[in-house]
C-alpha cells in the first residue's frame, strides 16, 4: 500500500512560504521602510515614515498620522525605491503562483503527494524569495544614501524588518519543497 502520509519537508514549505507572504506583503504596502526623525525645522516629536509606495508624517505624541505627503527630495526617483516597486509586486504574485503549485503537488484531491510538482513549487517559491530579498537588501545598503533633510536622524522601518523575514521564510520554504525531488528518484 502506499504511504498516505506527506512528507516533512512538504509540510515545512507550506508552512513557511504563506507566512512569508503575509510578512512580505505586509512590507509591500506599509510605509515605513525608513524613518526620519529629528528633522530642522520641525517640532521634535515629528517622524517622517518612507515606504516604497507613499510617505507619512506622524506625531509621536498625539499620533495623529497624514499619509500623501509630498516627494520634495526626491525620494521616489531613487533606483532602489523603483527596483523595490516592481520587484516586491512581481515577487507577490510569484509567491501566490508557487503556492498554488504546491498545493497542487503536496495534496489536493490526491491519494498521493506529487514530489515533481511540489519540487517545482519550491523552486518558483525560492526565486520569489530572492526577487523580494534583492530590493529589500539594496534599499537597506542604500538606507543612508537616500535623500533626506540634512541634519535629520535615519533608522530602519518595521517594513523593511518585516520585508527581509518574509523573503527569508520563502527562501526556506521554498528550499524545502525543492526537497521532495529527492522522492522523484526513489520512484
Amino acid at each position: 500500500l502506499p504511504s498516505m502520509r506527506t512528507p516533512p519537508e512538504m509540510i515545512v514549505g507550506l508552512v513557511l512560504c504563506p507566512c512569508g507572504l503575509l510578512l512580505t506583503l505586509t512590507g509591500t504596502l506599509a510605509p515605513s521602510w525608513r524613518q526620519v526623525s529629528l528633522v530642522p525645522d520641525q517640532s521634535m516629536d515629528i517622524v517622517w515614515e518612507q515606504g516604497i509606495w507613499d510617505i507619512c508624517r506622524e506625531r509621536q505624541s498625539t499620533h495623529e498620522r497624514l499619509c500623501g505627503q509630498a516627494d520634495e527630495l526626491g525620494y521616489f526617483e531613487q533606483v532602489p525605491v523603483r527596483v523595490a516597486q516592481g520587484l516586491m509586486p512581481s515577487s507577490l504574485v510569484l509567491t501566490v503562483v508557487g503556492l498554488v503549485v504546491a498545493a497542487l503537488g503536496v495534496r489536493c484531491w490526491q491519494p498521493e503527494p506529487r514530489p515533481l510538482v511540489a519540487g517545482v513549487a519550491g523552486l518558483v517559491l525560492l526565486l520569489s524569495g530572492l526577487m523580494s530579498l534583492v530590493p529589500s537588501s539594496w534599499y537597506t545598503q542604500e538606507l543612508w544614501a537616500l535623500p533626506a533633510p540634512s541634519g535629520s536622524t535615519l533608522s530602519v522601518g518595521y517594513s523593511l524588518v518585516l520585508s527581509y523575514l518574509g523573503s527569508c521564510l520563502e527562501i526556506l520554504g521554498g528550499l524545502a519543497l525543492a526537497l521532495s525531488f529527492h522522492h522523484c528518484c526513489k520512484e
